[in-house]
């Protein structure tokens, strides 16, 4: 059954060299680095703030900057610039550089990303804004239709970024795409008040889970910055989703609430002493859905065994880290060993491979998996990267993501700046652009 709506003319409410649909990290620092480059740029955001999953998913965890000995420093550009910032603030804490190397106050990462989009007067900000459609010309992405409290309005544009995570201009535009074998779940994390001290969260979940209907799982948590008693958990997730179906992300979001009263049940009866709720994600943390297909698919040998490319953006030592259909966790790492967690108790270690004399120090990641060859004024940078199973289950980290965000700002400059195809940009002078940025690009 379909209705027919009215015809009505759509005003145009901002005509500009850039725009950015998506407004987490990878979305305001492509932003950031096109205005940087002289570019006007409308970013368009769907919540009350900028910071996708860090901020609004409460997942204030970045990973490692330095290879694998931590002797050389592999990424830099805007994720330096925030991390030293939140340092500089006193709402960053260092932790483990194999993991989470920096765990900061994701509140506080709101402000300051309100404040780098604020600093660069060619960037018009939208939050509570939808995206709503696009339309199309001659290989090319004329306008994007959004609607907020103002009504349905249209913003043109020379060059667009999908920066949604889950690929909805891709979506629209009618390109390839596909989901992974095994889709990764997602985690609703939340902060909670109580002391902590001497009590064994995991646990606690693996012998009462069934009491208060959670499945056999696990999670991690971290202690909020500048509190004393106040901690991030995220000990469960929602298994056999698809989060870019919106009956699916519904689900996901009640599911994800009350898995998070359910811990907070166990941890009352079972913990040590009384726990408060503080605070729930306002978006549950997305790990995974839509892919779509470009000029190249990054796969688990290019980054497990180190593969150079004369067009990488990004450079990252995070593991593989894939979730199975057994609710478990299998680590890979650059060094050839691994560990397998069937819970957050029994780990299995091993080796993926023999050991070499030369284990690769870190991983890269090529611009060519963000470009395709149908729209000459748009690329994709986020989650709907291109790359199999194993190699989406390292690359999906916010710091990799952070670096393809500015090279999709860099790359629409150049296009725009030389009136080329989003395919025809030089590869050499992306990757020099990047560098003279502040990305470390070796």
């Amino acid at each position: 059954m379909f209705i027919t709506e009215a015809v009505k003319q759509t005003p145009v409410l901002l005509n500009v060299d850039l725009c950015v649909v998506g407004g987490s990290c990878t979305g305001v620092f492509a932003a950031i680095r096109a205005a940087r480059q002289g570019l006007t740029v409308a970013l368009v955001e769907s919540s009350n703030c900028f910071g996708g999953v860090a901020a609004n998913g409460l997942v204030g965890v970045w990973h490692s900057l330095h290879d694998t000995d931590v002797n050389q420093q592999i990424i830099g550009g805007l994720t330096k610039e925030v991390l030293d910032t939140l340092n500089d603030r006193g709402v960053l804490y260092r932790g483990d550089e194999r993991c989470a190397a920096y765990k900061f106050n994701s509140e506080q990462l709101k402000v300051l990303l309100d404040e780098m989009v604020a600093e660069h007067k060619n960037i018009t900000p939208m939050l509570h804004t939808m995206y709503c459609g696009l339309q199309t010309e001659n290989e090319k992405i004329t306008a994007v239709f959004i609607q907020n409290k103002d009504g349905r309005s249209a913003i043109k544009a020379k060059f667009f970024i999908d920066a949604t995570g889950d690929g909805d201009l891709c979506r629209d535009l009618g390109l390839e795409r596909f989901t992974l074998p095994h889709m990764q779940p997602p985690t609703p994390c939340f902060k909670v008040q109580g002391d902590f001290r001497n009590v064994n969260v995991t646990e606690i979940l693996q012998k009462h889970h069934s009491e208060v209907g959670l499945p056999e799982d696990w999670g991690w948590s971290f202690d909020f910055p500048q509190t004393t008693d106040i901690s991030t958990r995220a000990d469960t997730h929602v298994f056999d989703v698809n989060c870019a179906i919106a009956s699916q992300l519904t689900y996901s979001e009640i599911e994800g609430r009350r898995q998070i009263n359910a811990v907070l049940e166990l941890l009352n009866k079972y913990g040590n002493g009384k726990y408060v709720l503080i605070d729930t994600c306002s978006y549950i943390g997305i790990r995974d859905t839509y892919h779509y297909k470009t000029d190249y698919q990054l796969t688990q040998e290019d980054l497990l065994y180190g593969t150079r490319f004369p067009d990488a953006v990004a450079n990252s030592t995070y593991r593989v880290d894939v979730h199975d259909d057994n609710h478990g966790i299998k680590f890979k790492y650059l060094d050839g060993t691994t560990e397998e967690w069937t819970d957050r108790v029994t780990v299995k270690f091993g080796r993926w491979r023999e050991p070499v004399e030369n284990d690769p120090k870190f991983y890269q990641i090529p611009f060519k998996v963000m470009v395709q060859q149908k729209y000459h004024n748009f690329i994709m940078a986020g989650r709907m990267i291109n790359a199999d199973e194993t190699a989406f289950g390292a690359v999906r980290v916010m710091v990799n993501l952070n670096q393809l965000g500015e090279a999709a700002g860099v790359a629409a400059a150049i296009c725009v700046d030389e009136n080329i195809a989003v395919h025809q940009v030089d590869a050499a002078k992306l990757r020099q652009t990047l560098k003279n940025g502040g990305s470390i690009m070796l």
